[in-house]
């Protein structure tokens, strides 16, 4: 294990998937994360489909401790409040305004825990005129110009994984991380402000830098015709895919590897400039050849003259890959009731390990009696905030 962050304590008030993920972020780097959950269900996330454990929840959730705290009740906001007096990090994703009506302001935050670092995630921002919408991962999708890069506006169809929500999560982690850094420094806390808005639009600089720039029209063939980037069938069905860049050396490659070198001569694909002008064209002129072979014979004249490929897998056919495989991408770990849970790696080594957890995502307030003893409550304590609901 390479717990680089061990020793660090990160209370997450978190639900979905922006703080959730920032929260398992640094718990995959060996901070403690206790995940602090409303009795009345905990994180939506758990019961999105069926029971209080669904895959969303754990896919967002693993190492993490979880305890029952109703902060609405004065015994719970207490409880929450010792927390945060030996926390590090305070994570949430609450609508703005919402700290303030539970009573924790920046000056109270201060005031319990002078070194805390507190970051806290919106939809909007804490201000301006969207401020107090909600917001979800399609909102940022369409908000920050995302979604016209990848709907067909004649058939709008939302499809794909989450991205605002995820790109949200990483910023958020990000900041922590520098934050954290810089306390080592001058012993004092941070307040972090991000939003699903302003990440989003972070997550496409290069878009916005072609309109302010050059005066670029964006579409959805924009980014993948100027990289020369295409999907095709191939004559066995499967997909391939296949990224040229803006090296001459993989366009010639590809076309030698296809046994077209008659397109290099070719007025409508003579220079990059042209492809990119012409890039459904070539797209379909390409198709048509790709069409007429296996997708494995491709991949194997494609490798051998270096050009950038793979194929298209779905979920199942990307666990069996075998590049994957030799990474050790997935892990085992055990579900609270004892069954085997596949999860996901850390996606980082550090000199050579992965693994910064060996804790699965949390069952339903798992930890609250094991936290609240920590915090010094005994057994009288503990029965009464029960009868009190709050825990």
């Amino acid at each position: 294990m390479t717990k680089v962050l061990d020793g660090i304590k990160v209370v997450e008030l978190g639900t979905m998937i922006t703080a959730p993920l920032a929260g398992m972020m640094l718990a995959d780097l060996g901070a403690q994360v206790t995940k602090v959950e409303n009795p009345q269900g905990g994180d939506p996330f758990r019961s999105f489909r069926g029971g209080l454990y669904s895959p969303h929840f754990a896919a967002y959730n693993r190492g993490k401790r979880s305890i029952k705290l109703d902060l609405r009740k004065s015994e719970g906001l207490a409880a929450l409040k010792k927390l945060l007096h030996e926390a590090d990090v305070l994570l949430e994703n609450y609508r703005a305004g919402v700290m303030e009506r539970l009573g924790l302001t920046r000056a109270v935050l201060k005031e319990i825990n002078p070194r805390l670092i507190h970051c806290s995630i919106t939809g909007f921002g804490a201000a301006g005129p969207y401020s107090n919408r909600p917001a979800f991962d399609s909102v940022g999708l369409a908000l920050s110009g995302i979604s016209s890069l990848l709907l067909d506006p004649e058939q709008p169809q939302v499809c794909g994984p989450t991205i605002p929500d995820n790109v949200t999560g990483m910023y958020a982690c990000s900041g922590i991380l520098g934050a954290l850094y810089e306390r080592e420094r001058t012993g004092q806390g941070r307040f972090i402000e991000t939003s699903m808005l302003e990440s989003s639009i972070a997550f496409i600089p290069d878009l916005f830098a072609n309109h302010t720039l050059l005066g670029i029209e964006n579409t959805p063939t924009t980014r993948v015709a100027s990289s020369h980037s295409f999907a095709f069938r191939c004559g066995d069905g499967k997909l391939l895919a296949v990224h040229l860049s803006s090296q001459p050396k993989f366009w010639e490659g590809m076309l030698k590897a296809i046994g077209r070198p008659d397109l290099l001569k070719e007025p409508r694909f003579i220079n990059r400039e042209s492809r990119i002008a012409n890039f459904l064209e070539l797209t379909r002129v390409l198709g048509e050849t790709y069409a007429t072979r296996p997708r494995g014979e491709w991949m194997s004249l494609l490798e051998a003259e270096d050009v950038p490929f793979a194929p298209i897998h779905n979920i199942p056919e990307v666990m069996e890959d075998e590049q994957v495989r030799y990474l050790e991408v997935f892990r085992e770990m055990k579900h609270p009731d004892g069954r085997s849970l596949p999860t996901i790696r850390r996606p980082l080594r550090i000199d050579g390990g992965r693994d910064g957890s060996d804790l699965p995502a949390p069952a339903f307030g798992d930890h609250t009696e094991e936290i609240l003893r920590e915090l010094g409550y005994g057994d009288e304590d503990i029965s009464a905030m029960r009868s009190a609901s709050v825990v």
